[in-house]
């Protein structure tokens, strides 16, 4: 035997030996939003132009078949997460495979930047966990049972891309209930769980990059490749040594491929057209334009998707255990994104959830997500206009910084202003825009009647009235809808723009719908909004205390609780789930001043 092979089998061993050490863990506290002051809900109107006055009703929750009973407590979550599999397959393995190698990880300061201590706590990592999604899939599939395996098989191919792809070259059409890939038994559960993972974005191809054949999960991977000679593409050129320790250990061979850096990577899944069920004529509805929202603003110019979502490391970084000389810039797997709710969902409920994440990794997600939104997303401020003795006049601005829609993605998600006037003896005069514990909005129409919703605003001159940036959508009959396979249209979606976006220019498919689009305030990057405040009630000389929050949840009440609308086992998890994390708000920014009569 040569010289290099015994040396090549010596690495094998030690690396099969290593595959059974447990992997570093991060350890950090959640960031917990304020505990807001909670009062008596004001009258909501169903109707946005002839406001009448209903009552704020609580989520109810039909429980048939009963829910779950909760396993952990939000107080005290405490566990390690369950191994990451090791599953070679035809086309991907399991992301064990990967983390045999890419851990033990430091920037130029010592930090862990581990690949998989960071992406096992993602969004990404947990595709095919996420209780909501599967909830919604169950729910359209109810909605639509005669085309159920279609709905099933264009959802998981972007949340358990590695088992839909092997399906699919199998002629199998894949499904995740009733013993498709949810199922422990199916010989595809394994990969499916491991939803968005190493070997899926690492051997995607460059063709069609940015072409309509290349979205809603049209990404591209090399099928004639034989087990063992699978490429990982990565942005680096990497040596001999290196890549016969990773194919024989891994089975693949990196390949140096820089489209793993181009946001057209990202667009495959986050540019996503859904087939309109149910219309009388052939509609392909615009679920979520992530990618188009970034190319039509300034930041297609100078940032790419990986540039805020992975951000880069400190310093040169050492990729695997094996040697291999540092190299940078290291982009850190940690997908951060906006949905910090299901995190904690997934955290709590880890056991249940069959989670691979630790609860201390899950808390370093949340965190980091948390920091993200509140400092890297938007801001905002708040003037005084003027102040006649009867009225004070304001003017609110919520400037955005990020390169898309804000919020984007899946249409669940929703920005807000919630605005405190409180006298010298802190009296509450004037709010607009509370919650209350089930998260609903007080004053919004769509939180108390599914078929209503609240309008954009210039002028805010009434405690009904809540500025709500949101998308709401409508079916083929121009009713307000929540399914998205009923979607057609948008009646209203005026989601802060990104900066450089010129709204007169968009597409239909991701432009701005509703009142917003002849607010001559509602700009690229930035909304400005008035509010005129009637005092004259009030005997307090003044000052007035004003102050201003931009709250933001990722799951919008109205999306949680038309869930219910049918009984079923990933519903009924859900819906339990829901009850016990608390759909608490994000307190993005938040700005006061003190106002004179």
């Amino acid at each position: 035997m040569n010289r290099s092979a015994l040396f090549f089998i010596l690495v094998l061993l030690i690396l099969s030996a290593c595959s059974g050490v447990s992997n570093p863990t991060l350890t950090a506290t959640s960031t917990q939003s304020p505990e807001p002051i909670i009062e008596e809900p004001s009258p909501i109107p169903t109707d946005t132009d002839e406001p009448s006055s209903p009552t704020l009703t609580p989520l109810i929750i039909k429980t048939e078949e009963a829910p779950p009973t909760p396993t952990a407590s939000i107080v005290n979550v405490n566990y390690d997460g369950l191994p990451l599999p090791m599953d070679h397959g035809d086309y991907f393995s399991g992301s064990g495979v990967c983390a045999v190698c890419h851990t033990d990880m430091q920037d130029g300061t010592g930090a862990d930047v581990s690949i998989d201590s960071f992406w096992r706590s993602t969004m990404m990592a947990n595709a095919a966990r996420d209780p909501y999604w599967k909830a919604s899939v169950l729910a359209e599939t109810m909605d639509n049972p005669d085309l159920s395996s279609e709905i099933q098989a264009k959802c998981i191919s972007c949340h358990m891309p590695m088992a839909s792809f092997t399906g699919l070259t199998q002629a199998e059409n894949g499904t995740m209930f009733q013993g498709g890939f949810l199922d422990p038994e199916n010989n595809l559960h394994s990969l499916a769980l491991d939803g968005v993972s190493c070997t899926l974005c690492h051997q995607i191809e460059q063709d069609g990059f940015g072409q309509d054949t290349s979205f809603s999960g049209g990404y591209v991977i090399n099928k004639d490749l034989p087990q063992g000679d699978r490429v990982n593409y990565g942005p680096y050129e990497v040596g001999e040594v290196q890549t016969q320790i990773m194919q024989g250990v891994s089975g693949f061979i990196p390949l140096q491929g820089e489209h793993l850096q181009e946001s057209e990577l990202c667009a495959t899944c986050h540019v996503l057209y859904t087939q309109t069920i149910g219309s009388p004529s052939s509609v392909l509805f615009p679920e979520q334009m992530v990618y188009f929202e970034w190319l039509n603003s300034d930041f297609a110019s100078n940032k790419s998707c990986q540039d805020c979502h992975m951000p880069v490391a400190e310093g040169d970084v050492q990729l695997s255990i094996t040697g291999g000389e540092p190299r940078g810039p290291f982009s850190q797997h940690m997908f951060v994104g906006g949905n910090s709710y299901i995190l904690e969902m997934l955290k709590v409920f880890g056991d249940d959830l069959q989670v691979t994440s630790s609860s201390d990794q899950f808390d370093s997600t949340i965190r980091r997500v948390t920091d993200q939104l509140q400092n890297n997303s938007a801001e905002v401020s708040i003037t005084q206009i003027d102040s006649p003795d009867s009225r004070i006049t304001l003017e609110v601005e919520v400037d955005s910084s990020v390169g898309h829609k804000f919020p984007t993605g899946f249409p669940s998600r929703r920005l807000w202003l919630h605005i405190t006037v409180k006298d010298v003896d802190k009296n509450v005069v004037f709010e607009s825009g509370a919650w209350s514990p089930d998260g609903a909005i007080v004053g919004n129409d769509n939180d108390v009647d599914p078929s209503a919703y609240e309008t954009h605003y210039e002028i805010i001159d009434d405690v009904e009235q809540v500025q709500i940036f949101e998308a709401i959508l409508n079916n083929y009959e121009g009713e307000v809808t929540t399914a998205v396979l009923q979607a057609s249209g948008y009646l209203k979606d005026n989601r802060i723009l990104p900066e450089g976006t010129e709204k007169s220019e968009l597409r239909p498919d991701f432009s701005v719908f509703g009142k917003a689009v002849e607010d001559d305030n509602f700009l690229g990057g930035a909304d400005r909004v008035m509010y005129s405040i009637d005092v004259i009630d009030n005997s307090s000389p003044g000052p007035f205390y004003v102050e201003v929050e931009l709250l933001y949840q990722p799951i919008s009440y109205r999306w949680a609780a038309n869930l219910d609308r049918h009984d079923g086992e990933e519903i009924n998890h859900f819906m339990a789930f829901y009850e016990d994390v608390p759909n608490t708000p994000i307190v993005i920014s938040s700005a006061s001043i003190s106002v004179s009569k």
